[in-house]
């Protein structure tokens, strides 16, 4: 098994109102943060999805590729289609930016159940609900490139939940994102 962990961080922040890519918590901004848990997890490839904008904000451990989203408007997916097409891996991890609290302990047992149910979506289950990084095999690759719009990997686990692998972390508050002004001042 050879996981390509995707960075998605292109995105235009709408909920937030400003680039909350860029607000910092524990003394780095959530961008830095993500970009340098990604380079601490045992992956084949890392591949970071951003804004050109945004590659200027960062600093970037070398074995990271950085690519381009020149039309973040279109929404997730398009960030989804440009590390997919990317990725030489037999699995895609998806990572997002807006999950400060993250750490490579957390991430560790998503990476472990991939490797012993290899034809498996795996994702943490935080209060009943399936959330982010969700790690996708191979066989997927089509319909992740088929995605449009504001559309994630979501719509790909309710069209298979057959092949889903819900995993309950430990320290499930780690995997709580911040959308808005509410969720950051609760971090």
């Amino acid at each position: 098994m050879s996981t390509s962990a995707i960075l998605l961080a292109a995105g235009l922040s709408r909920r937030m109102g400003r680039d909350k890519l860029l607000l910092e918590y524990s003394g780095k901004t959530f961008l830095q943060r993500a970009v340098d848990l990604m380079a601490e997890l045992p992956v084949y490839e890392r591949i970071l999805v951003t804004t050109e904008a945004r590659i200027e904000s960062v600093d970037i451990p070398d074995g990271i590729q950085v690519l381009v989203n020149p039309s973040p408007e279109d929404g997730l997916s398009s960030s989804i289609r440009i590390g997919v097409t990317s990725a030489t891996g037999t699995h895609y991890m998806f990572l997002t930016a807006d999950q400060p609290k993250l750490t490579a302990g957390d991430l560790l047992p998503l990476l472990e159940a991939a490797k012993s149910n290899p034809d498996k979506i795996v994702s943490p289950m935080v209060d009943s609900k399936p959330c982010s990084p969700t790690i996708f095999p191979e066989k997927y690759r089509l319909d992740l490139l088929s995605l449009t719009g504001d559309t994630g990997g979501k719509k790909i686990r309710k069209s298979n939940p057959e092949s889903c692998f819900p995993l309950i972390p430990n320290y499930p508050g780690n995997f709580t994102d911040v959308d808005n002004e509410e969720d950051l001042y609760s971090l």
